[in-house]
């Protein structure tokens, strides 16, 4: 399967500074055909920044020197090792304690797309419908999930930002993986909270299939997530098959 694909991110309306960072490449990184990446630092001003950008860092250079053929393993290994150096990080810098990042982590092999996240930056399928593929590791998900929360009232909880997994904790990271077939035509959109938490999935939807271009598509995102309040840095990705 062919596929074009563009990302940008945005600190939106609240933030004085960008802590979310994204990579994409449609061309071959290590073992694996393309590879696509969103993460949501955090750990204070400077801190989450760093832990974003860093974590993709080491994850992008560990993919290049890998002979792993199997997407998930390389991923599995990959993600717990950026997560054992960003701890490792945090620990010679004072400032940097306790910073950590999600990651949502994106990789098509024919008409399979292999997904790994930690956190709760997302993944969606778009064609006719949204589907969100990857589950939040937050603490309203776990509320949601065991009962306990409505999942209409998920998105206003005022404990809607507490994480319950990422990357650079003192616990090895622990990723969950997908595996989705993709048809032509599909959408996929990675995202970090800043757009999730401001758009409504159904909305999101209907901006990515009401732009056939991808740029467009992107900006339109973005500019909602900054129109309905901006409260936390954007990062959107999509790529289309």
């Amino acid at each position: 399967m062919s596929l074009i694909s563009t990302g940008r991110t945005d600190k939106g309306r609240k933030r004085s500074n960008n802590q979310d960072s994204i990579f994409v490449s449609d061309t071959p990184i290590g073992p694996l055909p393309n590879l696509y990446i969103v993460a949501d630092g955090m750990g204070g001003h400077a801190a989450g920044d760093f832990a974003s950008r860093y974590a993709i860092s080491v994850v992008i250079d560990f993919i290049r020197k890998s002979t792993v053929k199997s997407p998930i393993s390389l991923l599995k290994r990959a993600l717990v090792y950026a997560s054992n150096e960003l701890y490792k990080e945090s620990e010679k810098d004072k400032d940097k304690m306790g910073m950590g990042t999600t990651m949502v982590v994106a990789v098509l092999m024919g008409n399979v797309l292999y997904v790994a996240n930690i956190g709760d930056s997302r993944l969606y399928i778009i064609n006719d419908n949204i589907k969100q593929i990857t589950m939040d590791h937050s603490l309203v998900e776990e509320l949601i999930r065991s009962g306990q929360l409505e999942r209409n009232k998920g998105r206003n909880h005022p404990e809607k930002n507490i994480i319950t997994r990422a990357m650079g904790s003192r616990d090895e990271a622990v990723p969950d993986f997908f595996e989705v077939q993709l048809e032509a035509g599909d959408r996929v959109l990675l995202c970090s909270d800043g757009l999730s938490n401001m758009v409504e999935d159904d909305e999101i939807k209907d901006i990515v299939q009401d732009n056939q271009n991808l740029d467009e598509a992107v900006s339109s995102l973005i500019s909602r997530a900054n129109y309905y309040g901006g409260n936390d840095n954007i990062s959107v990705v999509i790529v289309s098959i």
